[in-house]
């Protein structure tokens, strides 16, 4: 049953502390011309053609006038004082290609009244889509729940510590000892797992009513046990500028991430392919020395040789020009491939084994040290891009700490509230990553861009790992043309002697009928383990 691998589901938090609205946030998803009351600004985005529906879900003590989306997200930013206040909580969704868009509302419906209005929230949705085959919806949910009236109740309230005899706690300064705690646990992070799981299982219920063969994966690539390099977010503006045909530094990474996996996928299909022939090859063994006039395992190159003389005699009947053609051409190759094994080292079927080994390390360790650059890449930005925003507010906050007076003091604040909450967000990550505090910003930056650089270095060598397998491919071929897999049949010899193949045949046989007359006499032994897998 195929299944979509990671489709879109992102959970994001409206905070006025990033400048964001949650009128805003409604007026984008609904297409709807909404007045915002906290900056007294019409709140408006032309894109009403990829809106094709829009609804509002109350919970039943939900006052009714909420049904209207301008009276609701007013009255949920009026709730929040705080300038850095969290106002809503969004969720943006890929919605199947084969749910039909007459059941996608009725499928976003079912998912937010299980999880969300049934707890208490207020949900406002919209199903976008331009006809791109890429239908998806816009959940907007409010943060603090309601009593029974409808009126807003505090997101968290606060509670004494006590000690053993259950007394209260009085600290030096004389107040007693507390901490908060959150009315509900609507921001626990274990309901982000919950409401993708949650998602998954209900397009998939919708999926199998329709009888797709197709399920939903939300799961990501570790916990699918899927080994690829994940690309990197390009967001808004660079995805713009690569439509227009402006390539950027994320898009040439992510660019170079899917070459890599590319080259991935294949190497690891050749080496599971090679490595079950070389299973098969060494069940031949014993029968391949039998045979032989030497008692030691055959070489790579005598059975390549061996291969040619093959090849020679079915040009028995070609005209000589054509006989002395194909010769040269079958010794060019194949002396090339014995040449490359030559260097390798690769002599045995045993060191071919070991090569194959080697190669799976080698390419391993390769996407390895991608995915690691690719992270540590992620955190110089984010690093760069704080201490961008510290040092340019450094001199705002510092005016801001100087005053004294409460009043003009939040006047100032008033005014320069950008450049605070720059300033605070900056602070928030380096307390968060006290190891990011001391840092060059030439050293970072020099580091980023050899990183950067490393990207398409790695992904030369994981071409260089497939040339090899190439190669190997190409002798695994030729072997099995003298040691065909499946059976052993050629005409016997002119001089009446029994060919190598039809001697294998004889020995395969015998090794039959032995081995099922052990299996009547004694109990089965259990198997040996399988080789890895890259």
């Amino acid at each position: 049953m195929p299944r979509k691998p990671c489709p879109h589901f992102d959970v994001r938090i409206i905070q006025r502390s990033n400048r964001q609205s949650a009128v805003a946030s409604a007026a984008y998803q609904s297409g709807e011309r909404l007045f915002s009351e906290y900056d007294q600004k019409q709140k408006y985005y032309s894109h009403k053609s990829e809106i094709v529906h829009t609804e509002i879900m109350l919970p039943p003590h939900a006052p009714p006038e909420y049904a209207d989306r301008n009276t609701l997200w007013n009255a949920a930013e009026a709730a929040e004082k705080q300038w850095n206040a969290q106002l809503a909580r969004r969720i943006i969704l890929a919605i199947p290609r084969e749910i039909p868009p007459e059941r996608q509302a009725d499928l976003i419906r079912d998912y937010c009244r299980e999880f969300f209005v049934s707890k208490g929230m207020i949900v406002d949705f919209a199903v976008h889509d331009k006809g791109d085959g890429n239908p998806h919806a816009h959940i907007l949910f409010t943060m603090r729940a309601m009593d029974e009236s409808g009126k807003w109740l505090p997101k968290s309230r606060k509670v004494y510590d006590l000690d053993g005899n259950g007394e209260r706690i009085r600290l030096p300064s004389g107040r007693w000892k507390s901490h908060k705690e959150d009315t509900v646990d609507w921001n626990d992070q274990k309901y982000c797992g919950i409401w993708r799981q949650g998602w998954e299982d209900t397009a998939n219920r919708y999926l199998e009513e329709l009888e797709s063969p197709v399920r939903l994966n939300l799961k990501s690539y570790a916990e699918q046990g899927i080994d690829q390099i994940p690309t990197v977010h390009m967001g808004a503006a660079a995805s713009h500028m690569e439509k227009k045909g402006v390539k950027t530094g994320i898009g040439n990474l992510n660019r170079d991430i899917a070459a890599a996996n590319r080259l991935m996928r294949s190497i690891r299909q050749t080496v599971r392919s090679l490595k079950g022939w070389l299973s098969d090859l060494k069940e031949k063994k014993a029968a391949l020395m039998e045979t032989l006039t030497q008692t030691r395992e055959p070489t790579l190159p005598a059975l390549l040789s061996r291969y040619m003389d093959l090849r020679r005699e079915e040009r028995s009947d070609w005209t000589a020009k054509g006989q002395l053609k194909g010769a040269v051409s079958d010794f060019n190759k194949v002396m090339a491939a014995i040449d490359f094994l030559q260097k390798q080292q690769i002599s045995t079927v045993e060191s071919l084994d070991k090569r194959l080994d080697e190669i799976s390390q080698t390419a391993q360790a390769i996407r390895k040290e991608m995915k690691k650059s690719e992270r540590r890449i992620n955190a110089i930005d984010t690093m760069l891009s704080h201490i961008d925003r510290y040092e340019a507010a450094q001199p705002v906050h510092a005016e801001y700490a100087a005053i004294r007076w409460k009043g003009k003091k939040e006047k100032f604040a008033a005014a320069h509230r950008d450049e605070l909450d720059a300033y605070n967000a900056a602070v928030r990550y380096f307390k968060a990553n006290p190891k990011d505090k001391e840092y060059s910003r030439k050293d970072l930056t020099a580091e980023r861009k050899t990183l950067s650089d490393s990207q398409p270095e790695q992904t030369e060598k994981l071409e260089a790992v497939q040339a090899d397998l190439n190669v190997l491919r190409d002798v695994r071929y030729w072997i099995n043309q003298v040691l065909p897999p499946e059976q052993y049949r050629q005409p016997p010899e002119a001089d009446g002697r029994k060919s190598l193949q039809s001697e294998l045949k004889g020995r395969a046989e015998r090794t039959k009928r032995q081995q099922a007359a052990q299996s009547r006499s004694q109990p089965p032994r259990p198997q040996k383990k399988q080789d890895m897998e890259l």
